[in-house]
């Protein structure tokens, strides 16, 4: 009898045991939300923002991150998962019409409310607001100043252009470019420009940075409404961007031959380390040069260049601003999930704690009002961008590539582009290839 009541009160603890722990997983799998990350570079940062809300709030954030051009087809795979990502992000409107089955309506959540200007939101037809853009950035030529100093003081330069300064339009920027190619040996380096990377899934800087410059003209002129999609392109201006393409692979550290099998993080090493005295990217990318063991680009030195290509446009020309990256919740994620994720997004960007994560390590220029002039990024990039766009003489290039058709078109363009710069295609090849393949995508998503 004794042993009975024994195992009877042994089975009993057991299964108390059982639910205690099938409850504190419960309650873990509850407080815990999932944010797949679009951007590679800033992966790591990610870990110290995680402990500190979670030892803040209780709420632990998984943050996953998908590999260089490939976020769409991760997310394609994590959403359809059970435990799905609960934040994730979309690169404009075309990306909204890819997922706004998934976007939930943010227009209530306290992170839309703090943003500068609302209608930067990606809206829906019903007027509910389906994404909430978080970073403001702009990419042009990053340009080692010292490397230019360095030229500008040679005896024997041929170039008439005599300062930094002066360099505000193509024909300035392809003169100087070819007189210190003639002078590599004096000026220390291996090539003006870093490597073209054009190895599969590292072409973005060409496909879609580059090529926004002659979209961005055409739309302007022609009257695209980026938000509802294009259905096709003339591409007419794309020998500018065939002329600042050439001047970099006929003036790069690799020869074009040899471009399919290099990075950017390839191209930023060189960057960094004084191989080349400049390199087409983004203010995202100062860390990639700091970063990099041995580097020699002083901050003082670092300075932006526009994407000059030959233009009338070039007389005004700023950098390239804008942002593709858009922050939305899961809708099919449960009630306390979605209220969860935007008690996060709003900690991160209004909190005295998450502005200093936003601020000192991802280093985002952002579209709140919640940030002061003090509380935004003092890296040498951040502030070149905060210089052009504070300049009344220049204006902003806007960041109209969000229209471009998905990512397969992108995809096709970069290994044209490949093909080109092998000399396996001709220039025709590739503005053929860019009119076909946008219509065909085009009417894929419509």
């Amino acid at each position: 009898m004794k042993r009975r009541i024994t195992a009877i009160i042994l089975l009993a603890s057991m299964m108390i045991s059982i639910g205690l722990i099938l409850e504190s997983c419960g309650k873990k799998a509850e407080n815990e939300i999932y944010f797949l990350n679009f951007k590679p570079e800033i992966a790591d940062k990610y870990k110290a923002i995680s402990k500190t809300y979670e030892e803040l709030t209780g709420v632990r954030v998984k943050f996953s991150t998908a590999a260089a051009n490939s976020y769409e087809q991760t997310l394609k795979s994590e959403i359809a998962k059970k435990d799905a990502p609960t934040i994730f992000q979309i690169n404009g409107p075309i990306g909204y019409e890819s997922w706004k089955n998934y976007c939930a309506d943010l227009k209530g959540t306290k992170i839309y409310s703090i943003l500068s200007d609302p209608s930067l939101a990606i809206t829906g037809s019903d007027g509910g607001v389906y994404g909430v853009p978080y970073v403001i950035e702009g990419y042009g030529i990053i340009c080692n100043l010292a490397k230019f100093n360095e030229y500008f003081a040679l005896t024997d330069r041929q170039s008439v252009i005599n300062s930094f300064d002066e360099i505000n339009n193509f024909a300035a920027l392809e003169t100087v470019v070819t007189d210190m190619t003639a002078h590599l040996d004096q000026l220390s380096i291996n090539g003006v420009f870093g490597s073209t990377s054009l190895s599969g899934g590292e072409d973005w800087r060409w496909q879609t940075h580059l090529a926004n410059v002659p979209f961005a003209l055409e739309a302007d002129e022609e009257g695209y409404n980026i938000g509802t999609g294009v259905p096709e392109i003339s591409f007419k201006y794309h020998e500018s961007m065939q002329r600042l393409f050439d001047l970099y692979l006929n003036n790069s550290v690799t020869e074009r031959g040899l471009l399919g099998s290099k990075s950017v993080a390839d191209s930023m090493a060189e960057f960094a380390l004084g191989q080349c005295a400049m390199i087409q990217n983004g203010n995202w990318a100062w860390s990639q040069i700091k970063d990099v063991k041995g580097n020699t680009v002083k901050e003082e030195d670092v300075r932006f260049l526009p994407l000059y290509t030959g233009t009338e446009a070039d007389a005004t020309l700023g950098l390239c601003i804008g942002t593709e990256n858009y922050i939305c919740i899961n809708k099919n994620a449960s009630e306390e999930k979605q209220q969860q994720a935007a008690d996060f997004l709003y900690w991160l960007f209004s909190s005295q704690e998450g502005k200093r994560f936003v601020t000192d390590d991802l280093q985002f220029l952002t579209p709140f009002n919640t940030f002061s002039e003090e509380e935004t990024p003092d890296d040498p990039l951040a502030l070149e961008i905060r210089r052009w766009i504070n300049d009344p003489s220049t204006e902003s290039l806007p960041w109209s590539f969000v229209a471009f058709p998905g990512t397969a078109f992108k995809n096709d363009f970069g290994g044209a582009l490949l093909k080109y710069a092998q000399g396996n295609s001709t220039w025709d090849e590739v503005v053929n290839t860019v009119k076909t393949r946008w219509k065909e995508e085009a009417a894929k998503a419509q």
